[in-house]
């Protein structure tokens, strides 16, 4: 009875705590020591994953159907017609899985940028939003009403904008920051209009009530309302999760600290959009037509972001490029019904892409803020730690056997082959391209950074030595990117009591899925490992040999190729698209408004007004002259006009 008691104070606790942190922070961020500010900061999300640790032990002791945790934190709102909304957060574990990737990994971001920032002066704002980033990330994984969740959807994006454009004085950065921002109000307004229908058909927007309601639908009913639901809600998490085709934002969000990047692309906002469909998987269960539309943008985004990232220069900005095809991996998964697998790819996801980026951020560091791929190398003599962990990430995300990514990337595969329609083997197919482009973008990657000889003196490069606080999230992350495969070995490498353990703990969430890989032969899911695993090492192998031996063919290749490299280089021009469609045809309305509507239209009409009142007091200061002489001619002269007037209307 005590532990039942405590456990709604612990969910609240673990809530709380990074908010904490960001008020005492923010209040005080110009009264307290500077170097108190990372230790708040990264405290109060470490007391975080506690508690939320210490709750999931006690969810993995109670039955399967029964793990679940709710508390209330009182009503919100009230309708006359309709479920109120409370404060209500539940932690299940689908929730608990989220709650600990984003305190975990939140907590090893928050410790190095201990070091990164230290010598910046607006350390105590930075600290201060990176714990309101945390908050709002809890807020939308425990969430049981999906207001509240929209809460924690719109906090996030807040964030983003306060950390992307961190460094505000820079314009550019900025713009970045404002570009985020914008894009994302895009989806946001689509997944407004999604909750609007689900409350106008159910009155109510509490996920615990909806389930049920969902429950008892069948998947007769796809076209119309559940159809548009499900689509609105997915636009919502294309903008979210930079999917195609608003995943422009993305790449120009590196502008801010690259531990920031790291907690969005690895722990908190860009997942939001997956966590938001395999938490409402029961409707998407519904719509298989709309399904399909999720697989075939998760794909399409996949394949198109790992090309871009073939060609790009900025050594975060091909990260981010790979983060972006990373998650059409994720949309794959939950658009074939393979909610498990999203959230696998997710976790491990977040082990080596927050290594990859503190991994390039160390290496920045390094070279006092040089970004060009061009004007490194060497560094595995200067930074050897930082080699050996980004390799480690680097042969995690290609999909070496044996590491995470080996397992979480093949369990997609082999689960959207397994269903054995033509389009699931399409999709595949294409995934299989993608999964083999990240083997040579990244391999480009880590050849340009580490191996050879510098190839050209940075500006102001100068020696720095890595703080502990550095370099021990390094370690920690790229021991979590080897093994954190074991938390859903396939049965092919464990036995059946061990096997997929994280699947067997997300069941009783994702029960409502079509799951035809079930009935799938073990052998089939050997050989499509084999394959993958094939041309994982065959073009990693390759394309490091080419490097190493032959630099000058890829510089041929690309002349050779030439319109497309520009192609790949100017990432399709869809900025460019996007700028010639959108932007600049609303700013000419924009101009247009202004010159007509307000200048001359509302301008216009005051300027107006204020005119025929100058006019008339001129004309009246004629006759108020002062004058006694002047007075008595005007009234000398109203009088015979009046008398005119009167005799000829007695003549009538």
């Amino acid at each position: 009875m005590q532990l039942m008691q405590e456990i709604p104070t612990l969910i609240a606790m673990g809530l709380f705590l990074p908010l904490l942190g960001f008020l005492v922070n923010g209040i005080f961020c110009r009264t307290l020591p500077r170097k108190w500010f990372g230790w708040i900061g990264t405290g109060s999300v470490g007391l975080s994953f506690l508690a939320f640790g210490w709750l999931t032990l006690q969810l993995l002791q109670m039955p399967i159907p029964e793990r679940m945790f709710q508390t209330s934190l009182g009503q919100w709102l009230s309708f006359s017609a309709g479920s109120p909304v409370f404060w209500n957060l539940r932690f299940d574990p689908l929730s608990a899985t989220m709650a600990l990737v984003v305190t975990g990994v939140g907590f090893l971001i928050h410790l190095y940028s201990i070091g990164y920032m230290a010598e910046d002066k607006g350390v105590g704002r930075y600290f201060a939003f990176l714990n309101l980033f945390t908050a709002a990330m809890l807020l939308l994984v425990l969430a049981d009403n999906l207001l509240v969740l929209f809460v924690g959807w719109e906090g996030v994006g807040l964030c983003s904008y306060l950390l992307i454009g961190f460094w505000w004085e820079d314009e550019e950065k900025a713009e970045a920051g404002k570009k985020a921002f914008i894009v994302n109000r895009i989806g946001d307004a689509a997944f407004l209009l999604g909750l609007f229908l689900i409350f106008a058909q159910w009155k109510t927007l509490s996920i615990s009530e909806l389930s049920p309601l969902w429950q008892s639908l069948t998947p007769e009913i796809q076209w119309g309302l559940l159809s548009a639901i499900a689509l609105l809600l997915f636009g919502g998490a294309v903008g979210k999760s930079a999917q195609l085709p608003l995943s422009v934002w993305l790449p120009d969000a590196m502008a801010g600290p690259t531990p920031v990047s790291a907690l969005i692309h690895a722990a908190t906002m860009v997942t939001a959009g997956v966590y938001m469909i395999v938490r409402l998987n029961l409707l998407y269960s519904l719509v298989p037509v709309v399904s399909d539309a999720i697989a075939g943008v998760g794909v399409m985004t996949a394949l198109f972001a790992a090309t871009v990232a073939l060609t790009q220069t900025d050594i975060k900005r091909v990260l981010a490029y790979s983060t972006i095809s990373q998650l059409g991996f994720m949309f794959l998964a939950v658009g074939s019904r393979a909610y498990d697998a999203a959230i696998f790819h997710l976790v491990t996801h977040a082990f080596f892409k927050a290594l990859l980026f503190l991994g390039a951020g160390a290496v920045i560091h390094l070279l006092n803020g040089e970004h060009d791929l061009r004007k490194m190398g060497g560094m595995r003599r200067q930074a050897p730690l930082v080699y050996w962990t980004f390799l480690f990430a680097t042969l995690t995300i290609i999909g070496i056997p044996g590491l995470s990514g080996f397992f979480s990337k093949d369990e997609i595969l082999w689960k959207v082959l397994s269903q054995g329609t033509s389009f699931s083997r399409l999709t595949w197919l294409l995934a299989l391209i993608a999964a083999a482009l990240t083997a040579v973008y990244m391999i480009r990657l880590f050849y340009f950074v580490f191996l050879g000889e510098r190839r050209r003196i940075a500006h102001g490069e100068a020696e720095h030595a890595l703080p502990a606080n550095m370099t021990l999230p390094l370690a920690v992350l790229a021991l979590l990117s080897a093994f954190g495969g074991i938390l859903n070995l396939p049965h092919l490498f464990a036995p059946e009591s061990y096997a997929e353990r994280l699947s067997h703990f997300l069941s009783p969430l994702i029960g409502g899925e079509i799951r035809v890989h079930e009935a799938a032969p073990l052998l089939g899911e050997g050989v499509a490992m084999a394959l993958a695993s094939l041309i994982a090492v065959g073009l990693s192998s390759a394309a490091l040999l080419l490097f190493l031996k032959r630099p000058d063919w890829t510089t041929s290749l690309a002349k050779g190729l030439s319109p497309i490299y520009r192609l790949l280089l100017n990432k399709y021009w869809l900025d460019e698209l996007y700028d010639w469609l959108i932007v600049r045809p609303y700013v000419r309305f924009s101009t247009s408004l202004w010159q007509i509507v307000d200048v001359k239209g509302v301008d216009g009409s005051v300027n107006g007004v204020a005119v025929v009142a100058r006019t008339g007091s001129t004309l009246l200061s004629f006759v108020q002259s002062g004058l006694l002489q002047s007075y008595a001619l005007a009234m000398l002269f109203g009088g015979l006009i009046f008398g005119v007037f009167v005799f000829l209307r007695m003549l009538r």
